[in-house]
């Protein structure tokens, strides 16, 4: 069976395995299978897809940050939102989250873009898109990514409590609904990217966040990027 061989951390194969079973999913599988098929370079490496998940597992989760779709250029994608390895030019819009970063907390800015130390902390890296092809911005978009990450959205939101959503930009804001915002947090915010004018600069989410967890008895994350 195909879904015996998505390789997930095991909190999330037991939240999502309804969702594994559906048609949808299947498809989506397929597709990626195919696209591979016929030569298709695909981002992230496929062990890489679920990257987010396997660094993050459900019971871990402090803040969940919501991107799109994975960067479309060739070395950068590496199944984290906004993250790039070590070596990889840093991004216009991580740069920018860095910036507002040192801004509200004094953090300095980092000089390479991987943010495992977050991941690793509970802060769940999640794309609405977990893949795309190769120099192909939201080639992935209608594939069904969506139906299942809006799904992993509406879950955690029913499972846990206290989370801290952070929605930058309009995409990101239309996941809103997903989220009951009675037992959890939500910061809204433009985009990071340089393309929304930098308004993104002053809105103070990681001092938010942490105040939040800390008035919560929740132990508050540590931004730092080592």
């Amino acid at each position: 069976m195909a879904e015996k061989k998505i390789e997930i951390e095991p909190s999330w194969y037991e939240l999502m395995k309804e969702e594994f079973q559906k048609d949808y999913f299947k498809s989506l599988i397929s597709f990626l299978r195919k696209e591979k098929q016929c030569n298709k370079v695909i981002y992230p490496p496929g062990n890489q897809i679920f990257e987010a998940f396997n660094r993050t597992p459900v019971s871990a989760v402090k803040v969940v940050v919501l991107g799109q779709d994975p960067y479309h250029n060739p070395g950068e994608a590496m199944g984290l939102c906004f993250s790039v390895n070590k070596g990889v030019k840093i991004p216009p819009s991580l740069l920018n989250i860095y910036k507002e970063l040192n801004r509200d907390i004094g953090i300095a800015i980092p000089d390479h873009g991987l943010l495992v130390d977050w991941a690793d902390q509970g802060v769940l890296l999640l794309n609405a898109m977990l893949t795309v092809e190769k120099n192909k911005a939201g080639s992935h978009k209608n594939i069904g990514w969506q139906d299942w990450t809006d799904s992993v959205i509406r879950k955690i939101s029913e499972n846990r409590e206290n989370l801290v959503f952070m929605l930058w930009g309009n995409f990101a804001k239309s996941k809103k609904p997903l989220i009951n915002t009675k037992k959890h947090l939500v910061l809204e915010s433009v985009h990071p990217s340089p393309l929304a004018g930098n308004r993104f600069l002053g809105n103070g989410h990681f001092s938010a966040a942490n105040n939040y967890l800390i008035s919560k008895g929740i132990s508050p994350i540590d931004w730092t990027i080592k």
